[in-house]
């Protein structure tokens, strides 16, 4: 087969789903140019689980001989030189890991929903206050303050500071930064990270900073040493808020732009549960997550070969709608599908860790807004909203509603 061109990807995320059909149409895996890099994008659901599960790709950085060439300038080099259990393999990953397996585990996260009730309640008692047919960003009003609230209350991240945290993840997920105010917003996340950490050394608390840093200085470092409870905080923050705020934008978008969907829900034909899983399979909330590093060649169905020290770009959003898994339909929202297999949140050892959390965040918020809102409508059509200016976070810059609450 001729080697073809590097697809370069956009990194202003214009119009995601024809990137995503270009990209299924070069075969299962085919390279791209991501902000500047050569990798490998894996459409293709079932090659894509096999490689995000094989012995012979890893998630450690040091396998990858560019990464050292491309990561003082590239955009997405905080992506490759963290170190926490996302840069990290088998026993190192699981150290890394197990401080915080058991805030996420199921039974404590079903403990957390009357927590995130209460959070919910109070937002959408704000948005409630707005006179029925006024404008509203639902985005900026509930999908963004529920998880940010929720996570840093796990974090134990004061309210004062809970915006600025916020600017900066957004930031670090926007490609069209230049190197310079990528460099700026990393460095304003570790300072912020670095005074919470201060913070919590001074007056420990019952949150996941001071578990961390407790497990850290009473076992002999054996848990966590050097950077890696900074860059853990960092993990937690960034992945327990920008990619359920897009989950949260996603799903009411889908729901006000085919209200039979709703119709559905209110025969009992699908519950909010079936509505997460068909968001997160339609329109994942990460596009684009880099990177995994090849240790062994990797030969492809189409007969090209994924070479040792290649790197690899899982691109979600192309695989939850691959026509192998979900056939003619798969680009149409239909929460009555049978089988909504997506691979959102991974597969394997590196499957996401907040997942749990995340679903309830997801079902509770939209399980509430449209018991206070049936009525509610888009204030613009589908095709108006904008785009965040990502390859890699799934969202929208805003979510404009008009509210017709039935109650006065």
């Amino acid at each position: 087969m001729p080697e073809q061109q590097p697809l370069v990807l956009d990194p202003t995320g214009s119009n995601h789903h024809a990137e995503d059909d270009a990209l299924r149409a070069r075969g299962p895996a085919t390279l791209v140019d991501i902000l500047g890099v050569t990798v490998w994008s894996v459409s293709d659901p079932t090659l894509l689980t096999y490689l995000l599960s094989s012995a012979e790709v890893s998630k450690d950085p040091r396998h990858w001989p560019a990464g050292g060439q491309v990561a003082p300038t590239w955009p997405l080099a905080l992506w490759i030189t963290v170190d926490n259990m996302s840069t990290a393999d088998e026993i190192n990953h699981w150290r890394l890991r197990r401080p915080l397996a058991p805030t996420f585990g199921a039974h404590r996260v079903q403990a957390m929903a009357p927590a995130v009730e209460n959070i919910v309640t109070t937002l959408l008692d704000a948005l409630d206050a707005v006179p029925p047919g006024t404008t509203a960003d639902l985005r900026a009003h509930l999908a963004a303050p529920l998880p940010l609230a929720v996570i840093s209350q796990l974090m134990g991240i004061g309210e004062r500071q809970r915006s600025a945290f916020a600017l900066v993840v957004d930031g670090l997920v926007d490609t069209t930064l230049t190197p310079t105010q990528t460099k700026a917003a990393t460095a304003r996340l570790y300072e912020l990270l670095d005074e919470l950490i201060a913070a919590k050394r001074r007056e420990p608390g019952h949150d996941m900073t001071s578990q961390l840093l407790a497990t850290r200085d009473n076992d002999g470092g054996r848990a966590l040493v050097g950077d890696e409870v900074r860059d853990t905080l960092l993990l937690m923050i960034s992945a327990g808020y920008a990619p359920t705020v897009n989950a949260i934008d996603q799903a009411i978008t889908a729901l006000l732009t085919d209200p039979t969907q709703l119709a559905v829900l209110q025969r009992g034909d699908a519950d909010w549960g079936d509505v997460v899983e068909e968001t997160l399979r339609h329109e994942p909330p990460i596009r684009h997550l880099p990177l995994r590093y090849v240790l062994a060649d990797i030969p492809l169905p189409d007969g090209q070969t994924i070479r040792t020290g290649e790197a690899i770009l899982a691109s979600y959003s192309a695989a939850g709608r691959h026509p192998d898994w979900h056939g003619d339909s798969a680009d149409r929202f239909d929460a009555t599908r049978k089988a909504k297999d997506h691979l959102a949140f991974g597969h394997g050892v590196h499957f996401c860790l907040g997942a749990p959390l995340a679903r309830l965040e997801v079902a509770t918020a939209l399980r509430m807004l449209f018991d206070r809102f049936p009525h509610l409508e888009l204030a613009v059509p589908p095709i108006e909203l904008q785009p965040l200016a990502s390859l890699i976070s799934n969202g929208h810059r805003a979510l404009p509603v008009r509210l017709r609450p039935t109650h006065t």
